[in-house]
């Protein structure tokens, strides 16, 4: 049973092929839109693929991208389904004030970062966070709830919104320096420990909460650069959402 998973950001969609709908399916094809361009893949990446049987798809990119999205999936005949945050599923309960209107980005990451700890030990409480356009980092304890998290801008919006507010500040990116004495490095620097601040913020949170040391996960495709400024230890997973993906997938398509 061919299964495709979709992730669609708010500025690309990820999408990979799986051989089955189940954790650690093998890829058999993959690839990555920016979504000004996603209105070719039926004739591009998509046109020579073995037809998906099943399909679930994480969208926070708006109801017009997603429709968009579908109108490229008419060329096979597979029922698009699209992840709703719910009560609770694949062993994590929601704590938010209104399950639904969490975001399915979150949801899907928190449930792919549970099972990836599960393979590693035992439960314990864990720290998620998702570094893209923008940055989440959510708590859950070791009873797999999510506790709530937090929501701050990323990298890039960080940027804009000091060049548009402030004079003079339309510079180069900088590099991260623990003592910037340049307009282009403070700028960086400043975003990096907004962000390792929050994630940090949050440890101490959940360490107090649980009464443990929590484990921290983290994604994205700016993960990577927060690295060398992090104080806190964590483990960087390239594709947690396709990662929760097929979590989902496998209960919800079991034969």
């Amino acid at each position: 049973m061919k299964f495709l998973a979709i992730d669609v950001g708010n500025t690309r969609l990820k999408w990979a092929l799986y051989e089955h709908p189940r954790a650690n399916a093998r890829v058999l094809a993959q690839g990555a839109e920016f979504l000004d361009h996603i209105d070719k893949l039926a004739e591009g990446a998509w046109a020579t693929l073995t037809p998906p049987e099943r399909m679930l798809g994480c969208v926070v990119a708006g109801d017009a991208v997603r429709r968009r999205v579908e109108d490229q999936m008419e060329i096979w005949d597979v029922a698009p389904q699209w992840v709703v945050a719910s009560a609770a599923e694949a062993g994590i309960s929601n704590g938010y004030d209104y399950p639904a209107r969490l975001g399915a980005d979150r949801w899907v990451a928190m449930i792919g970062a549970w099972h990836c700890a599960l393979a590693q030990g035992p439960a314990r409480p864990l720290v998620v966070v998702m570094v893209g356009t923008a940055v989440t980092v959510d708590a859950i304890d070791a009873s797999g709830k999510f506790l709530g998290g937090l929501i701050l801008p990323g990298h890039g919006i960080m940027l804009r919104a000091l060049e548009s507010g402030t004079a003079g500040l339309h510079v180069p990116t900088g590099e991260v320096r623990e003592f910037p004495t340049n307009t282009s490095d403070a700028l960086t620097s400043g975003g990096t420990y907004a962000i390792a601040g929050a994630v940090e913020r949050m440890v101490q949170h959940v360490r107090k909460h649980c009464g443990a040391e929590p484990k921290c996960i983290m994604a994205g495709g700016a993960g990577w650069k927060m690295a060398p400024s992090m104080s806190v230890q964590f483990e960087l997973v390239d594709n947690l959402i396709f990662d929760g993906l097929l979590e989902m997938a496998a209960r919800r398509f079991a034969a």
